[in-house]
């Protein structure tokens, strides 16, 4: 199964960085959180993945067109015709599309423009500034059970995000912003997609979160995984700062895989 990743937003809410990079490449331990994600999803046996690119994209596309240097022990021989020497290889055995979804295109515009590199079969996404713990072999697994056409996982944060109304038998049953005095589910991300998804994407200017996903929670076709454990989304430098410092001081839960 591919792994498709957001990629593309201006990040304007974590600008002290944001200007001179997109946000997925914002650093935690020396390393872009796009990196993290990634790692986290090849822990779980998933090692294809398809990039949506947006704002300053080609920053994306050098950063793997360099990775086997920049993850790899090198002598530049200059003195003996230029030679290269490669002492030890750490690049991962990964399969990276990256693909520009244009500047201002929204979220669902990006998932409709990497259609083609799906090849017809279902795949998972998520956004490239939060990390997380989630058992995706259960995602997956719940997902498959459902029949829906899009299983999104559910998280309990503190803040401001857009409310799920979920029934008793974990199906979406309703999209609505949150109140300050509501503590309910919101969408994590982390969701596995069937290929009907992109027949509720208009176009470029459709908003994932808005109309194709209300849509398919009317229609009874939004499942939902409910994920307890940690999850830390990076939309402000406070939040960069409290990545940074559990990574830092060993308390990295998304940090699943061996160095």
């Amino acid at each position: 199964m591919k792994v498709v990743i957001l990629a593309g937003g201006f990040g304007t809410r974590i600008s002290e960085e944001s200007h001179l990079k997109p946000k997925p490449m914002i650093e935690i331990g020396g390393a872009p959180i796009l990196w993290h994600i990634m790692k986290y999803f090849a822990a779980f046996g998933f090692s294809e993945f398809i990039i949506c690119c947006g704002y300053k994209g080609y920053l994306i596309k050098e950063y793997f067109a360099d990775y086997y240097l920049h993850r790899s022990d090198i002598t530049f021989d200059f003195a003996n015709n230029n030679d290269i020497i490669i002492h030890s290889n750490v690049a991962e055995p990964w399969k990276v599309t990256v693909v520009d979804t244009g500047l201002n295109t929204q979220t669902g515009g990006r998932i409709k423009k990497i259609q083609k590199f799906t090849n017809s079969e279902a795949f998972l996404m998520t956004y490239g500034d939060g990390v997380s713990n989630i058992d995706l072999s259960e995602l997956i697994k719940r997902h498959k059970k459902s029949g829906n056409v899009v299983t999104l996982s559910a998280i309990q944060p503190s803040g401001r995000f857009g409310v799920l109304d979920i029934t008793g038998d974990e199906t979406v049953v309703g999209f609505r912003e949150k109140a300050k005095e509501d503590s309910g589910w919101v969408n994590g991300g982390f969701m596995v997609m069937e290929p009907k998804i992109f027949d509720y994407i208009d176009g470029d200017a459709t908003v994932l979160e808005r109309t194709p996903l209300k849509r398919l929670s009317s229609e009874g076709k939004l499942g939902v995984y409910k994920h307890y454990g940690f999850w830390q989304c990076m939309d402000t430098q406070r939040d960069k700062d409290l990545l940074e410092y559990l990574w830092d001081n060993s308390k990295a839960l998304w940090k699943v895989w061996s160095d």
